[in-house]
């Protein structure tokens, strides 16, 4: 009789841990050794040096000289978290550096340590928008976005108070890629730019005259003529300029996708992201430091992050007021909690269930 208790209870318990403990839910990142690896069916390589960054991994204020450590230090500088005159930097992790890496983490949500754990270095070497992130940030209880300098806006004279501003957008002539095909492509950025427009009184027309058009699109590689130059495949995917630049351009080098299931590089880029990103430097906003918002700076290779957030709403909205037809209560705080694009991967628990009914049964027959 008490062996034959103890086995029901041991089912019953057996039961309850399985059924309360269900396999969790965790986001999945880019680690570095993730991000090293390529195969031999990728035709680009990554040439910038944020690969090597791995190896400042647990470094911190005191650590003795590093080899490197000043690429690491220019990184900082190009993205606005070092204000050094000049590029004399020292392989030293010394204070001011300490400070930099601080301030980066505050602003991407990471642990404060002034260390360079893992986290950091993982989000450190992950692709992200060429635009610095320096602007002066405008943070609220639940607002994170930001703007440029002097917070630019266009002022189009079409525009009055019952009609909304009209902007003109074109592909460069000579600047594109070949591989996908120019109706996708344009397609990509019709959805990008609608996205926009849903949200604020402006329209966005393409045109075929280049020359004439408000926003300019186009693919290069390298150093280019804008004092931004690309750095090969991953590392910087894109940047674009403020109001009433209108210049949006995208690393030739990249692997651009617009549809995961026919591109099967691993390191290939989801355009219409980068593309939703970039038009919001177009209009004006700077780095957003929620994860799930458009103008969150970094996009891992083969994820996506299309939709807008209500971050991204309210910060563009302050700058050219609401599309009348927008309804701010689609929107909600949820919608900053998670989204495909940021790699957040919900682990199905429905293999646990099975296995709770199975051991269920099986182990009331065997009783």
């Amino acid at each position: 009789m008490q062996f034959s208790l103890f086995r029901y209870d041991s089912i019953l318990l057996l039961f309850l841990f399985l059924c309360f403990f269900p396999r969790a839910c965790f986001p999945a990142r880019i680690t570095p050794e993730q991000i090293t690896v390529t195969t031999t069916g990728d035709t680009h390589t990554h040439k910038a040096t944020w690969f090597n960054f791995t190896r400042f991994k647990d470094a911190d204020n005191g650590s003795h000289v590093i080899s490197g450590m000043s690429e690491l230090k220019r990184y900082f500088q190009r993205f606005g978290y070092l204000s050094v005159r000049n590029d004399n930097f020292t392989d030293v992790y010394d204070t001011q550096f300490e400070s930099a890496v601080n301030l980066y983490q505050k602003k991407f949500g990471l642990p404060v340590t002034g260390k360079l754990d893992f986290d950091t270095i993982s989000t450190i070497m992950s692709p992200r928008c060429g635009v610095s992130d320096s602007a002066p940030t405008k943070i609220h209880a639940s607002k994170h976005f930001v703007y440029f300098n002097g917070r630019p806006r266009w002022n189009n004279d079409s525009a009055s108070t019952t009609t909304p501003m009209t902007l003109t957008y074109a592909f460069s002539p000579s600047n594109m890629i070949n591989y996908i095909s120019l109706p996708e492509i344009r397609t990509a950025f019709k959805r990008s730019f609608s996205r926009w427009a849903s949200v604020i009184p402006i329209n966005f027309n393409e045109t075929e005259e280049y020359e004439k058009a408000d926003i300019t699109i186009g693919f290069y590689g390298g150093d280019h003529g804008d004092g931004e130059a690309f750095d090969g495949a991953l590392g910087v995917l894109a940047h674009a300029f403020a109001p009433e630049n209108g210049r949006m351009h995208f690393d030739e080098d990249e692997t651009w996708a617009v549809d995961f299931k026919k591109a099967k590089s691993k390191l290939a880029v989801d355009l219409e992201s980068v593309a939703t990103h970039e038009i919001g430097h177009i209009l004006g906003l700077g780095h957003s430091s929620v994860q799930d918002a458009v103008m969150y700076p970094n996009l891992s290779p083969r994820a996506r992050r299309r939709e807008l957030k209500l971050d991204d709403v309210e910060g563009v909205q302050a700058l050219y007021g609401s599309n009348p037809n927008f309804e701010i209560s689609s929107f909600s705080e949820s919608d900053n909690v998670s989204d495909k694009g940021t790699g957040l991967v919900c682990r199905s628990s429905n293999w646990t269930l099975s296995l709770v009914v199975l051991v269920f049964f099986i182990l009331l027959v065997i009783v």
